[in-house]
């Protein structure tokens, strides 16, 4: 039986970013915005907490996450680029771009974060709120839409908050997102393939 949680709100501030990545850090859920949607953070290391991201969404954990980083050579860290990746990454991050592309060999984010497969999406989110909670936690984040699976996506703290409350421990509230459109994903093979369309198709909503 789960044991519902007290969610903290709150204004996003110089502490409210500390207090985020220190409960990322201690395997903590926190919602935050992006310039996309919210979304629900966990450590992306950590399988613990992926676990507890997946039953709070009641998302399904064969379904691959994204992990978020602070910039490309964080990126470069977890997985590697090809010329035509690194292209994409200069054109369009920090941005709503999410690139699909192989592991390095010491890549540490869990195998329940990519599903056991041997690549991983990767994404620079361009919200200042993001990157700094990004920098203040030091690593790779993954953050899904921050609602139940199925549900809207979330562009306020509200609507994090109507959908999850009780179930993740901090929502840092950065007011309304600018675009409300998940990210594109691309994924970098051979040929690069859009593998979902979405906000980078329109570079103004967001720059």
């Amino acid at each position: 039986m789960n044991v519902a949680l007290t969610t903290q709100i709150l204004p996003a501030s110089e502490a409210a970013i500390a207090l985020a990545a220190r409960s990322l850090r201690e395997g903590g859920l926190v919602a935050f915005p992006t310039e996309t949607v919210y979304g629900l953070g966990a450590d992306a290391t950590n399988a613990a907490a992926i676990a507890r991201l997946y039953q709070a969404k009641g998302r399904p954990s064969f379904n691959p996450l994204i992990a978020h980083v602070s910039d490309l050579g964080a990126a470069e860290q977890i997985a590697n680029l090809n010329a035509q990746a690194i292209a994409l990454a200069h054109a369009f991050w920090p941005g709503p771009l999410t690139l699909v592309l192989p592991k390095t060999r010491d890549c540490n984010v869990a195998d329940l974060a990519t599903a056991g497969l041997d690549t991983i999406a990767i994404r620079v989110p361009a919200h200042a709120i993001a990157r700094e909670i990004l920098r203040a936690f030091g690593g790779p984040v993954v953050a899904p839409s921050a609602n139940l699976s199925g549900h809207v996506s979330p562009t306020t703290a509200a609507h994090v908050h109507s959908d999850l409350a009780g179930l993740i421990d901090l929502i840092v509230d950065g007011g309304a997102v600018a675009v409300g459109v998940e990210s594109t994903i691309v994924g970098c093979f051979d040929t690069p393939m859009l593998l979902r369309p979405g906000a980078a198709s329109d570079r103004s909503r967001w720059r």
